[in-house]
């Protein structure tokens, strides 16, 4: 029988996390499953407390939070496999903003859905990426995203709502940024021996689908492929960020003249004029980054996701 730690940030969905555990511990006891549960009090101490769990005879460890809290609890799992060579699996309870690494990972939705699926779902094992440079010249990893420049200042907006929460939040902090961040850094990017240089308003690097609770960034994508897919936004008026905003909400950007997508598995991007706002699965990396190094890593890391897999 699994072990299971449960690792609560209760401040995550404007204190859902909290909310949400008398029926954790419900579900929970009534399987008969033997788990322990404990609530975050710091930044990044659910990495921590992930990073330690496999060598305290845990066989899975469950954040329950949103983005933010599963790269804590991602990274720490990661970090135990780079020292041990092994760690734990990694099952996500979905009470945060976006849930966006969920979505893209095929783990389910919604506070019930999520406990039962870890109880009763299967495992699969998914790519990770890592990005270098920022505040991290010793790397983060993400399980998620990117996101360079407008989306990256779209993401900081959210973060700081109060009033709003979940997609809601990054809709409206969208529209606020149209007229706070425009003006596009010139940036060369490094891929696939190719190099591109341009005034680019936005780069978002996916081992997802989507950010923000409803952004496809890259619908196509998955996090078993052993690729990154990436989707370069051109410098824009502000009236056609207002015209391509839909196309992001359908996933329909690729067919619009000012947008490229690529794919690869390790990317530079460097800014020539200007800087680089970046974010990973939501967490901040930097506000005003220069060069940055991104790279997937394949089959890293054994995830319990939905039996069946999201269209």
């Amino acid at each position: 029988m699994h072990r299971y730690k449960i690792i609560v940030n209760p401040v995550s969905g404007r204190g859902a996390g909290g909310y949400s555990i008398p029926i954790i511990e419900r579900i929970f006891s009534l399987s008969k499953t033997d788990y322990e549960l404990v609530m975050t009090e710091k930044p990044l101490h659910a990495s921590i407390l992930s990073r330690n769990a496999e060598s305290e005879g845990f066989d899975v460890v469950v954040a329950v939070g949103g983005d933010g809290t599963a790269n804590e609890v991602l990274n720490g799992l990661m970090q135990a496999k780079e020292k041990n060579g092994v760690t734990c699996s990694m099952g996500v309870v979905t009470v945060g903003r976006g849930n966006d690494f969920a979505y893209g990972a095929n783990m389910a939705l919604g506070l019930r859905e999520s406990c039962h699926s870890i109880l009763n779902g299967n495992t699969h094992t998914i790519d990770i990426g890592m990005v270098t440079g920022g505040d991290y010249p010793q790397g983060r990893y993400f399980g998620n995203g990117v996101g360079i420049g407008f989306d990256a200042v779209v993401g900081f907006t959210a973060a700081k709502m109060k009033r709003l929460s979940g997609f809601p939040s990054y809709l409206v902090s969208a529209i606020k940024t149209i007229f706070l961040y425009y003006h596009a850094p010139l940036v060369q990017i490094d891929f696939n021996e190719h190099s591109l240089q341009l005034n680019s308003l936005m780069i978002s690097i996916m081992n997802g689908k989507r950010m923000g609770g409803g952004f496809m960034m890259a619908p196509h994508a998955s996090t078993e492929d052993g690729l990154l897919d990436v989707c370069i936004a051109r410098e824009v008026s502000k009236a056609r960020i207002f015209t391509l905003i839909p196309h992001f909400l359908r996933g329909t950007q690729a067919t619009q003249a000012e947008i490229q997508t690529y794919q690869a598995g390790k990317i530079c991007v460097t800014a020539l004029k200007g800087s680089l706002p970046v974010h990973a699965d939501g967490e901040t990396i930097c506000t005003e980054g220069h060069q940055l190094q991104f790279e997937l890593l394949p089959k890293q890391l054994d995830i319990i996701c939905m039996t069946q897999r999201n269209s």
